[in-house]
């Protein structure tokens, strides 16, 4: 049952990359993997961790990104290809789950490069330790493959890193992270890896930087001052939804505080 279940998933996913610029929906999808739509939708989302046409959208947006970054096509052109029929629509959706708009995104790679090489600069990074009665969350990062370079950890309302964070962090690899101030809540835990011999396209199209994702809600509760929650990296796998945050914009934001503590200090 457990294999016939897993085979279902991966040609769904499958089918979906394959037919991206064509109309699908959850009764062709269901079908293509031999469940009627509602067994076929349970079984997809407890696998994959959010239904199938959300998981979709994540992957047309994806290519989105793609194509703002390896092409020169009109932004409306790329939204009709991953079929959004308004300009408005793609624009709407693209800023609410990648951070900016499809524009923004395309102008990034200068940023992002500076950003990068700004890190990769300094080297040595903290949030800083504020006092608080919420809570904090940290842990150790460990990591499948060793890797040089750092991690972004981003605490996210669902299943999905997408979106700007509610919370997050940047730190070392072989390091503990901290993130301070988190409101009581139900946050999935979200990290990936940015090495420091990758090129920026890697970073704006994260294909291949190890990752991880909670499948269950961390719940942080009034009164407790401290959650635990380490994080175990590994390479991507079939069944991942697609990073759609920015990074860079993450990065940004990141600097930006660190800006901001060093002039408090002055």
């Amino acid at each position: 049952m457990e294999q016939s279940y897993s085979a279902a998933v991966y040609d769904a996913i499958t089918y979906m990359h394959a037919h991206l610029h064509e109309p699908l929906d959850l009764t062709g999808l269901a079908a293509q993997a031999a469940y009627s739509p509602y067994h076929f939708s349970r079984l997809f989302k407890k696998s994959v961790g959010v239904p199938p046409l959300y998981y979709l959208s994540g992957l047309r947006l994806q290519r989105a990104k793609e194509l703002l970054i390896e092409t020169t096509f009109p932004v409306r052109d790329i939204g009709m290809e991953i079929g959004q029929q308004s300009v408005g629509t793609f624009t709407t959706s693209f800023a609410a789950r990648v951070g900016v708009t499809p524009g923004a995104f395309r102008a990034s790679m200068a940023s992002a490069e500076n950003s990068f090489s700004s890190l990769k600069t300094t080297r040595h990074w903290a949030e800083p330790a504020l006092p608080t009665v919420e809570t904090s969350i940290q842990g150790r990062i460990y990591s499948e493959i060793p890797f040089e370079g750092f991690v972004l950890i981003g605490l996210f309302p669902r299943p999905m890193p997408e979106g700007v964070p509610l919370y997050g962090t940047l730190c070392d690899t072989a390091d503990e992270y901290h993130i301070p101030c988190v409101k009581p809540g139900l946050y999935y835990v979200m990290a990936t890896s940015i090495a420091w011999k990758m090129k920026v396209n890697d970073i704006l199209i994260p294909h291949h930087t190890f990752r991880t994702r909670s499948r269950e809600a961390l719940h942080v509760e009034a009164g407790r001052p401290l959650e635990k929650k380490d994080i175990y990296l590994y390479p991507p796998r079939f069944d991942d939804p697609p990073i759609l945050v920015s990074l860079s914009l993450l990065m940004n934001n990141f600097l930006r505080r660190q800006a901001e503590t060093a002039i408090g200090k002055k």
